[in-house]
């Protein structure tokens, strides 16, 4: 399947593509792509650094007749988000991604593709192992996990680079020039309840939230997206008010940079309410589909009888818990005043698990703005704790300041338009990039971020563009031949 992949062009940057994809590498888990680069750069005799973070460094000399022209750092992080659809059979810690071909687009069979950043590292690779491509002194940076921390950029020690300019290649639309970001924090709320033995003329039933597109928690939170575990909560809050829907185990959303496509949940009502209950939530089901039909066309929510469940949750902590999950942010919080269409702060509500006496929900604060940032934070923790959660905060990172006056900036901007006949989109975005973080040992560092086009990240709807792939690459070396002398 992956063999068409090889014979798409650029195939240099395909082919380490589809190598790349071969290879497990979760956030968290990058054992096998760390040892899968540090062998890459090996073979090519070229210098390979592993830090104490597990970062890889590859180092290659200026080509002939560059040797002047200032050093480049190249960053990519390994690591990619793993989901799937839940009827996808698919083991990220044993498999690799499965893909193919669909007109223009690369995409993957049920699960993320891992163009973001895959593209990014594979095109790096190309640049490392080329003979024939001119290029300044390279030094290749693959970090780790960006994804779930970027506990790998704020791992980077100072004076392990040397380049005055640094190539981020994580953006995903191919007519934007990165040049600034959001920070981020996640807050995960916490507390353990008393379970109670379900009584016997309880009927259980089981709801199915599904279907949504799902997304990147940060580049499209502002696109009015369906949030499963905002619409679960919804279904069960309005569940109690009418019938005294019960409570007995929740399983909503995964990863805290990815925006919820699914959720499920197990309760129990008075049985003889079974057939006013199952009526009043097809209403609310359909009010809920039309009321998001433009954005969310295919969303599914199935209400259905199942086994009663052994035990429910504390009716207190129950009630606290709904009303603080319909309380809580979600999604755009404030836009900027300074620049036009940026989001600048928003909130994730990622993960909601409610088993066996125990609450675990995982939110994703970003902002461009630090203050607001830590506002939404507040905000946050406060509806919490009036449920009686404990919150802790932690995953902090900075956002990276635009610099309109940078250098690479000035000449990115004029081949773009001499390349394409068209100016670049020069902008910042409320993604989180490793820039900022990466700024902190390396101040003095010109950064610029770009890519090719990428489409559902963080979803098993992920794709990249055949076409801006070729695109892309055309641009990186023209960048790399125009890059200024030291």
């Amino acid at each position: 399947m992956n063999s068409e992949i090889r014979l798409l062009e650029p195939s240099v940057v395909w082919k380490n593509f589809a190598d790349l994809n071969a290879v497990p590498r979760a956030s968290k888990k990058e054992e096998r792509v760390i040892a899968f680069m540090k062998a890459f750069g090996e073979n090519l005799e070229l210098e390979t650094i592993i830090d104490e973070v597990g970062n890889v460094i590859v180092k290659k000399p200026a080509s002939k007749g560059m040797e002047s022209r200032t050093t480049v750092v190249m960053q990519s992080h390994l690591d990619m988000v793993h989901q799937k659809n839940n009827d996808t059979v698919f083991d990220f810690d044993t498999q690799g991604i499965e893909m193919f071909v669909d007109g223009d687009w690369v995409k993957a069979k049920g699960t993320t593709l891992g163009a973001d950043n895959g593209l990014g590292v594979a095109t790096i690779m190309a640049i490392l192992e080329s003979k024939d491509i001119s290029h300044p002194a390279i030094e290749a940076l693959f970090t780790i996990d960006e994804e779930t921390g970027m506990t790998g950029a704020m791992g980077l020690k100072e004076g392990l680079l040397s380049g005055g300019i640094l190539l981020n290649l994580d953006t995903e639309e191919d007519d934007e020039i990165g040049v600034g970001c959001a920070g981020g924090i996640d807050i995960t709320a916490r507390i353990d309840y008393k379970q109670e033995v379900t009584p016997e003329f309880k009927t259980g039933f089981q709801i199915i939230v599904k279907g949504l597109q799902g997304g990147h928690s940060g580049m499209q939170i502002h696109e009015g997206l369906g949030n499963a575990n905002k619409i679960m909560n919804r279904i069960l809050f309005e569940g109690f008010r009418n019938f005294g829907l019960r409570i007995s185990e929740i399983d909503g959303g995964g990863l805290r940079n990815a925006i919820p496509r699914e959720s499920n949940a197990v309760v129990a009502i008075d049985a003889i309410h079974e057939d006013a209950f199952l009526m009043e939530m097809a209403l609310l089901a359909n009010t809920i589909k039309l009321e998001l039909k433009t954005t969310e066309p295919n969303l599914i929510i199935e209400v259905a009888k199942c086994n009663t469940p052994k035990n429910l949750m504390d009716l207190v902590v129950q009630v606290g818990l709904t009303r603080a999950i319909y309380a809580a942010p979600n999604g755009v919080y404030r836009m900027s005043a300074d620049i036009p269409d940026l989001v600048e702060t928003s909130n994730n509500i990622a993960r909601v698990l409610v088993k066996d006496g125990s609450i675990h929900i995982a939110c994703l604060t970003r902002s461009s703005v630090d203050s607001s940032k830590m506002d939404l934070a507040n905000a946050l923790q406060a509806t919490f704790e009036l449920a009686g959660c404990e919150v802790e905060f932690s995953g902090n990172y900075p956002g990276w300041q635009p610099n309109m006056e940078s250098t690479i900036l000035k000449v990115m901007t004029k081949l773009y338009e001499d390349l394409n006949n068209d100016r670049p989109h020069v902008a910042a975005c409320h993604a989180g990039l490793e820039c900022g973080i990466l700024g902190q040992n390396y101040p003095d560092m010109d950064m610029i971020s770009f890519g090719p086009n990428i489409k559902g990240a963080h979803s098993p709807d992920e794709r990249v563009q055949i076409s801006s792939v070729q695109k892309f690459w055309t641009f990186v070396l023209e960048i790399l031949r125009q890059i200024p002398e030291n």
